[in-house]
């Protein structure tokens, strides 16, 4: 092991114990104590992203996170954890959040809460300029927040349209009626699972991974994960018009399953493979080269002159935040 990352878990280059190890446990810790009081909701996201096909890619992202952090180790390890004020406050803001959902009964306001308050320990205990460090990979976090169904009718919608214009340029007579399309050889409905929800916000989690980690530039990063999110609706509505066109010839039975079988095992990775083909000539750098150094850290933290607090200050207040909400609900 590098001695940079050897240095975070529990040694300097020395052999004297590293200050990592004291905020890393506190961090353990309090991770432990929000995962404790927000577990409804973790629950309910794991139940969403193990048996809810439209979010199945989320398992990935947990060891993407472990990934993404791990590139940065080396460059961690330099720095000195410095608890920080403000990831108390956006601690607080998580839970507050996470409570006006599950109150609200809205799902996605508490999940994202519960992550949130996740996100805001790492800042507090960690402080700014391991926060900026890893700045990529506490946004990428959200990503563990199922979301999509509010998109569903709109995707629908397009992806019917999609379907029609091809099937006409295709010679195929057909009709649109709201979300149905009439052909010679059947009705055919283009329901919820049809919408392509499930491809759109696996490729934008993808999209934004790969613009962040193989592009310096930020409009080519903007670029791509617009390009991707596209290519994925326009992808749908040409599956959509195969499914219809080849119910032309073998019947709308046999299409269906043709469709499950190649819209589930090939499809997806043949449209994902040639998104990452056409990018990956303009790959500007390396996974491990992405984000900002230690010096870049220091630099802006410097700038913003943060206000260093205790280390167990923060994590009585993480603590008593956690205790705070479970109370509120346990009162009412």
């Amino acid at each position: 092991m590098p001695p940079e990352a050897a240095a975070l878990w529990g040694r300097d280059v020395g052999g004297a114990a590293s200050p990592w190890r004291a905020s890393l446990t506190r961090l353990v810790l309090a991770c432990a104590a929000l995962f404790a009081v927000t577990w409804p909701e973790w629950r309910e996201m794991a139940h969403q992203w193990w048996d809810i096909d439209t979010y199945a890619h989320i398992l990935l992202i947990p060891p993407i996170l472990a990934w993404l952090v791990w590139l940065r180790r080396e460059t961690l390890a330099k720095l000195a954890p410095v608890a920080w004020w403000p990831g108390l406050a956006a601690t607080a803001a998580g839970l507050g959040l996470c409570a006006i959902g599950r109150l609200a009964g809205i799902n996605l306001i508490a999940q994202a809460g519960a992550v949130l308050a996740l996100q805001g320990s790492v800042v507090a205990l960690l402080g700014v300029r391991a926060a900026l460090v890893l700045a990529f990979p506490l946004f990428y976090a959200l990503f563990l927040v199922p979301f999509g169904d509010e998109i569903v009718v709109p995707l629908q919608e397009v992806t019917a349209r999609i379907a029609i214009a091809l099937t006409h340029v295709s010679g195929v007579p057909a009709e649109l009626h709201g979300l149905f399309i009439d052909t010679p050889a059947g009705r055919f409905v283009v329901a919820e699972e049809c919408s392509g929800v499930k491809f759109l916000i696996a490729m934008i989690a993808l999209g934004t991974l790969v613009a962040w980690t193989s592009f310096a530039n930020w409009k080519r990063r903007i670029v791509f994960v617009i390009a991707a999110a596209v290519t994925s609706i326009l992808a749908n509505g040409v599956r959509a018009w195969g499914t219809i066109f080849v119910a032309q010839y073998v019947g709308a039975e046999r299409a269906g399953g043709f469709d499950h079988i190649v819209y589930g095992w090939v499809f997806f990775a043949v449209v994902i493979a040639a998104v990452l083909g056409v990018a990956w000539r303009y790959f500007e750098r390396e996974p491990a080269d992405a984000g900002l150094s230690a010096g870049e850290a220091d630099a802006i933290a410097s700038r913003i002159a943060p206000r260093a607090i205790a280390p167990d200050w923060a994590m009585a207040g993480i603590v008593g935040a956690a205790i705070a909400f479970a109370a509120l609900f346990q009162l009412g």
